[in-house]
């Protein structure tokens, strides 16, 4: 990290050991949408309830999700970066 980002860089909130940053490609309905993870996976991620009526998720954002365990192919999103966060993800080389 330069000296020269002006003091707006922030502390931004890093995957778990099980969890993958991943794009929303896709509005399922349902509190479901389809998401490209990190790992090269196209998975289906819920909205789990106490995000759906505090945080918007719309297409092309970018979220924190959690693959099942018993199911690689669906996954739970457990944090959504705004664009900001999902800007200096980009510049810090963390996505793509």
């Amino acid at each position: 990290m330069s000296d020269n980002d002006g003091g707006r860089r922030k502390n931004l909130r890093m995957p778990d050991d099980d969890e993958v940053f991943a794009t929303v490609t896709n509005m399922l309905g349902a509190n479901r949408v389809k998401v490209r993870c990190a790992d090269g996976t196209e998975r289906t991620a819920r909205i789990p309830g106490k995000m759906q009526k505090r945080i918007w998720i719309r297409e092309d954002d970018v979220v924190l999700v959690e693959p099942w365990d018993w199911q690689d192919e669906k996954a739970d999103i457990k944090w959504r970066y705004d664009k900001q966060e999902a800007d200096q993800l980009r510049d810090e080389g963390h996505i793509q």
